[in-house]
């Protein structure tokens, strides 16, 4: 049976951390601050920006959220970045998604300061963590949170195979561009991958990430004995269960360790959130923890 990776511990670990380095700032007259953009009222992206306010707050980050209705014109939203991109006292901004068809998505990440881009999704940081440039720059908190479930798995990365499912800029594009500064063969599977292939190469792969959405598309006889298995993915069934893209009862009769769903990689999300903030706080004022 396979080692549970307990991703609500680890989460805990990091959130420690950052209480830690937002009281070191304190004490230096520096609290770091995070704004969040959202846009309409999708529910799941409110509760998702509550959770956010709570654990800034509760890690000593001033965290501000700033709501705009459905209808606002993109105008409006860009006018609000380019203020936050002037404003001293916040080091991080955020733009929830989804946003509503008339607001260009894209054009609002590049328009956020590369300096304070807390998703990373600014072409300026995703540019330098394809080109594994050196220095510090802001990466996608969702794969900046699996690399820490890896390492405090003490699971091997350089020379080993790793196949990554789903290539969305959120998870699986950041993730291929980690494994491979970290000597990592690794394979970016998507939609239009053949089913055979997919299978060949999952029974091959010495660590799975899976971030596609579709529940159960990876089942135990797909894995390689003692693979680690990492289930980003995460869907409410009709009977209110929450699953991921992996069969968890099969897999883990497999694999080696294996991240549950809840309770995996979900709680990384908003701890690397927190920690990124912290993290621009100290590039913003140049400061040393």
């Amino acid at each position: 049976m396979a080692n549970i990776i307990n991703g609500k511990e680890i989460a805990q670990q990091v959130r420690n951390e950052v209480t830690n380095q937002v009281q070191q700032l304190a004490d230096q007259g520096i609290i770091p601050g995070l704004a969040v953009i959202i846009v309409g009222d999708d529910p799941a992206s409110q509760i998702y920006v509550r959770n956010k306010e709570k654990a800034a707050a509760k890690a000593g980050i001033n965290g501000q959220t700033i709501s705009f209705p459905a209808d606002v014109v993109e105008e409006d939203v860009l006018n609000k970045i380019q203020e936050l991109n002037q404003d001293d006292t916040i080091d991080a901004i955020l733009l929830q998604s989804p946003v509503p068809k008339q607001i260009d998505e894209q054009k609002m990440q590049s328009a956020i300061d590369p300096n304070k881009d807390v998703d990373g999704f600014n072409p300026l940081n995703i540019g330098k963590l394809f080109a594994n440039r050196a220095g510090y720059y802001p990466i996608a908190n969702t794969p900046k949170g699996i690399m820490r479930l890896l390492a405090e798995t003490q699971v091997e990365l350089s020379g080993k195979f790793i196949v990554i499912l789903g290539r969305s800029i959120l998870v699986g594009r950041p993730l291929f561009a980690l494994l491979e500064a970290q000597n990592a063969t690794v394979a970016l599977l998507h939609r239009y991958t053949p089913d055979e292939l997919r299978h060949n190469l999952l029974q091959q792969a010495d660590v799975v990430i899976a971030a596609t959405g579709v529940p159960g598309l990876v089942q135990g006889v797909d894995l390689k004995a003692g693979a680690v298995v990492i289930d980003v993915g995460i869907t409410r069934l009709p009977d209110g269960h929450l699953t991921g893209d992996v069969d968890f009862t099969t897999a883990q009769e497999v694999a080696s360790a294996i991240t549950p769903v809840p309770g995996g990689v979900g709680p990384m999300t908003i701890a690397t959130l927190l920690q990124t903030t912290v993290e621009l706080a100290v590039q913003h004022h140049q400061m040393e923890l």
